[in-house]
């Protein structure tokens, strides 16, 4: 049986952060805002603000280092065992 060949397409996965958690803390904050004290409120959409922009800022660095283009080799499923 012959080795198949190396495969051509990349995989990009983006580096861990903190700021989608950091976002989800800010939107429960709001909600807990509402019903308890609006300072809460504020100080939650403050923190959610801050989240969301780092998170896109930080997408948008991921997306700046992804490659343009790449390369791509269809292969083809083999039919053995399948009849």
């Amino acid at each position: 049986m012959t080795q198949p060949p190396p495969p051509t397409e990349r995989i990009h996965l983006s580096s861990p952060s903190v700021m989608p958690a950091l976002f989800a803390v800010g939107l429960a904050a709001v909600v807990v805002g509402l019903y308890a004290w609006w300072p809460y409120s504020v100080a939650g959409a403050l923190i959610a603000l801050y989240g969301l922009i780092g998170w896109l800022r930080g997408n948008r660095d991921e997306i700046a280092r992804m490659p343009v283009s790449q390369e791509t080799d269809t292969a083809p499923i083999p039919l053995t065992g399948r009849e």
